[in-house]
C-alpha cells in the first residue's frame, strides 16, 4: 500500500523576521505558528507519518511536535535543504521508494486542508510529482546591471510556488542527493526534481497559503486564520 508523508523543515532561524526566536514561535492568538501549521496538515484525511527538522537544542519545537503527535524529530541542518535531506533519509529507513512526501513550510500556517488534498489527488492520478502555486497576477520586470534598463516578462508563463510539494519518497530522495553532490543550489524541492529532469505539475492553490516572513505578516497570518474560522 502506497502511504503519504509529511516533512516540516523547520531548523532556520528566521534573520528576516527580526526576532531572538526563530518565527515558528511567533505567537499568535495564544497558540504558536508551528502549532497552527501542524494543525493545518493534520486535519488532512489519510497521512501516514509525519517527521519535523529541528535544530539540535530546540526544547520548545520538540516538546510541541510530541503534543502534536508528530511520529519522528530529525536534526535539521544549516539550510532547508540539508534539513529535508535528513529527514528524507531517515523516513526511508522504514518506509517505501514508491510512497508520497508532502514537504511543507512550518511558516505556512494558513494551508487549506482541501488544497493539499487536491494536491495529493492529482499526483496520484498523474503518477508524477506536483506542487502547489499561484499563477502572478502583477506586471514583473526583469533587471538589469544596467541602472535603469528593464524589461517586462510574460506574466502568463509565471506562477509563484506555495506548499506543500508533493513528490514520491525515492525519486526525491535522489534528487537531493544528486543536488548535494554536485553542490547545485536548492531552494525548494521541485528545484532539486527540475536538475534531475523530472517532471513538476503545478496545482493552483489558494491566495491565503502565505509564508511567514517577516514580523508584519504575523496580522495578515491572523486574518486569513479568522476567515477560515479557526480562530474560535
Amino acid at each position: 500500500m502506497v502511504h503519504v508523508h509529511v516533512v516540516f523543515p523547520a531548523a532556520g532561524v528566521g534573520k528576516r523576521f527580526g526576532s531572538a526566536e526563530p518565527k515558528q514561535y511567533a505567537t499568535i492568538h495564544d497558540r504558536t505558528v508551528m502549532e497552527w501549521t501542524l494543525d493545518a496538515l493534520a486535519a488532512v484525511d489519510g497521512l501516514s507519518k509525519t517527521i519535523i527538522a529541528l535544530q539540535p537544542d530546540d526544547f520548545k519545537g520538540r516538546e510541541i511536535a510530541s503534543r502534536a503527535g508528530v511520529t519522528d524529530v530529525c536534526v535539521g541542518g544549516n539550510e532547508r535543504a540539508d534539513s529535508v535531506l535528513n529527514a528524507l533519509t531517515l523516513l526511508a529507513v522504514t518506509e517505501s521508494a514508491d510512497d508520497w512526501v508532502l514537504v511543507h513550510d512550518i511558516a505556512r500556517p494558513c494551508v487549506r486542508a482541501t488544497d493539499v488534498q487536491a494536491l495529493i489527488q492529482e499526483c496520484e492520478q498523474l503518477g508524477q510529482g506536483g506542487v502547489l502555486a499561484r499563477p502572478i497576477t502583477d506586471t514583473v520586470k526583469q533587471v538589469s546591471s544596467v541602472p535603469g534598463q528593464c524589461k517586462t516578462l510574460d506574466r502568463s508563463e509565471l506562477w509563484t510556488v506555495q506548499t506543500p510539494q508533493c513528490f514520491r519518497l525515492g525519486e526525491l530522495l535522489t534528487a537531493m542527493r544528486y543536488c548535494a553532490a554536485n553542490n547545485i543550489p536548492v531552494t525548494d524541492e521541485s528545484s532539486a526534481i527540475e536538475a534531475m529532469g523530472g517532471a513538476v505539475h503545478l496545482v493552483k492553490g489558494s491566495a491565503d497559503n502565505i509564508k511567514l516572513t517577516h514580523a508584519e505578516d504575523a496580522s495578515l497570518v491572523a486574518h486569513y486564520l479568522a476567515q477560515q474560522e479557526r480562530i474560535k
